[in-house]
């Protein structure tokens, strides 16, 4: 019986990743202050050493995890974006899956980081930037799934008004289930954006037929 050997390249790849994941799943269970590289490298199967030799410093670790993170958040929104429905409902499927995702684990971690980073010079270089990119990624995503036209004075701001209630809708689940609540007032929000996107759109439209010679 012949045995397959993994390359070491592929090993080592896949011994950062359960590192970097372990981190993250560490973030959400005990927050910043409680994750130690200990416990990292047992909940990842992995001894100390192998650990040290990747990263030297848990801010070594944590900086792999922030864009190991990073990666994982726009791939949870881009799938949960593709499985959404057309039609009337659009914009509430929208806003709600925006809703869940600023409540999930991912989220959670994210967050332990942007804390922790107020205080952490080194953190903060190695976050601020991928948050930015996270920012941008999100809006322009948001952007397309609603079919907005933000070159309708007023519409970018809606949009960045939604990305703000999200986020803090997910800030206030991080202190006790607000599923209900968070709902209702997503779907009065979702009916808001319908009506103001619908009406500065006509309003738009309006015009330029009236531009027109």
């Amino acid at each position: 019986m012949t045995t397959t050997r993994v390359p070491q390249e592929e090993r080592t790849r896949a011994m950062r990743l359960r590192l970097m994941e372990a981190t993250v799943d560490l973030l959400v269970e005990k927050g910043f202050a409680g994750t130690t590289t200990t416990q990292v490298s047992e909940r990842a199967g992995v001894s100390r050493g192998a650990q040290l030799h990747h990263f030297p410093t848990k801010n070594d670790l944590v900086v792999a995890a922030v864009e190991h993170l990073t990666e994982k958040r726009g791939a949870d929104l881009a799938g949960a974006a593709a499985d959404l429905p057309r039609g009337e409902h659009r914009t509430r499927a929208v806003v709600g899956m925006l809703g869940d995702h600023f409540a999930s684990p991912v989220f959670t971690a994210a967050l332990e980081l942007w804390v922790a980073a107020r205080t952490d010079p080194d953190l903060l270089a190695a976050v601020g930037p991928l948050e930015q990119r996270v920012g941008r990624e999100t809006h322009r995503l948001t952007v397309d799934l609603l079919g907005a036209d933000e070159s309708v004075p007023g519409v970018r701001e809606l949009v960045q008004a939604t990305l703000d209630l999200v986020r803090g809708l997910g800030l206030a689940d991080t202190i006790s289930d607000d599923a209900k609540r968070r709902q209702r007032i997503l779907d009065e929000w979702a009916d808001t954006l319908d009506a103001a996107l619908g009406s500065r759109g006509s309003a738009a439209r309006t015009s330029t037929t009236e531009e027109t010679p």
